[in-house]
């Protein structure tokens, strides 16, 4: 991408999110919400957040298991794993992928911005294989961080994150918790790994 065009898909890709979430049917966000609902809060959007990293994926990929808000479990691949650096400090993540023979990976993620600015238990990044830079290099981008379903409704199921991929720092980026309009009762706060009980 040139320069500036990964900002413009980006904000795109955010007001796309937005419509979604305030006219589709299969919106997480209660119907009763909808009407009051005008877009998602960001943190500003930060190319040092950005990185094109190479996947060091794993030889033989072990199969985990990852609990669930509901008390549930489901299982994934642990397909490889990125390094990357914030503020002069290295650290890694692991990608997941649901088959062997899937494209995207998911990544989830917790750092020191959740139970402040962002979703208390987390968030994601989904990274598909059109997003490979032309050297095989993966895109990831902390920019389009999203919350899990159930950060909008407890009617949804959403995996939790594994503690390798606790980052003790703050990611300043994507998006910030949804708090409902004022006088909802409270019980908010996926996309993708979250469907609906």
């Amino acid at each position: 991408m040139t320069d500036d065009s990964w900002l413009t898909a980006l904000r795109q890709h955010r007001e796309q999110k937005d419509r979604y979430l305030a006219s589709d049917r299969h919106s997480p966000i209660p119907p009763d919400q909808r009407e009051e609902f005008d877009g998602l809060d960001y943190f500003e959007p930060d190319s040092d957040l950005r990185f094109e990293l190479e996947l060091q994926a794993y030889d033989d990929p072990e199969t985990i298991t990852i609990g669930t808000s509901t008390e549930g479990e489901r299982d994934y691949l642990v397909w490889g794993q990125f390094t990357f650096e914030v503020d002069g400090e290295t650290y890694t993540l692991d990608a997941y992928r649901k088959t062997p023979d899937e494209d995207r990976l998911w990544i989830p993620f917790r750092d020191e911005t959740n139970t402040k600015e962002t979703y208390g238990a987390g968030r994601y990044l989904d990274i598909e294989a059109e997003d490979r830079t032309d050297d095989g290099r993966w895109v990831l981008d902390f920019n389009y961080a999203y919350s899990p379903f159930c950060a909008y409704s407890p009617r949804y199921e959403c995996p939790l994150v594994p503690m390798e991929n606790w980052l003790p720092v703050r990611i300043e980026a994507g998006e910030m918790d949804y708090e409902g309009p004022a006088g909802a009762d409270g019980d908010h706060g996926a996309h993708g790994h979250g469907h609906a009980d």
